[in-house]
């Protein structure tokens, strides 16, 4: 299984989100989804949570490595992290949660996620809330040299 995290930009009002996470974080990645698995062109299978897709899904998408960084999670039981993204499908986007990176007050909605709080608690991570795609990069990164 993999991270795989967004260090494009997207154009127009979503680029300029991408760039202030980025800058928010103070890192290269502005999202993030976890790979679940790959159909047999090379396609990815991930899951996450987005606001543009209404929340928690899964989602076939094209990993340019241009645009995407990816990372190895070999501790991770890909089972149990698709079977989390099943069970939240359709799960709202917290969007009051990402807000939370500004503020740091509460864990937002319980009920709905963001991109690296979502991939967080489907890999196992206890208060995945504290998550952005920087952090969890760096996590994941950690967890691979020890």
């Amino acid at each position: 299984m993999q991270l795989a995290l967004y260090k494009g930009t997207r154009p127009g009002l979503a680029g300029i989100f991408n760039r202030a996470v980025r800058w928010w974080t103070r890192g290269p990645y502005s999202h993030c989804e976890l790979v679940l698995w790959r159909l047999p062109d090379g396609t990815a299978m991930c899951g996450s949570a987005s606001n543009t897709d209404g929340g928690v899904r899964i989602k076939a998408i094209d990993l340019d490595p241009a645009r995407w960084d990816l990372v190895e999670l070999p501790r991770v039981d890909p089972f149990a992290a698709f079977d989390w993204f099943e069970a939240h499908a359709g799960d709202g986007y917290d969007l009051r949660g990402l807000f939370g990176f500004v503020w740091r007050r509460g864990d937002g909605d319980r009920d709905k996620y963001y991109c690296s709080e979502a991939c967080a608690a489907a890999i196992g991570i206890d208060e995945p809330w504290r998550f952005d795609p920087n952090t969890l990069a760096a996590v994941a990164r950690f967890a691979n040299r020890l």
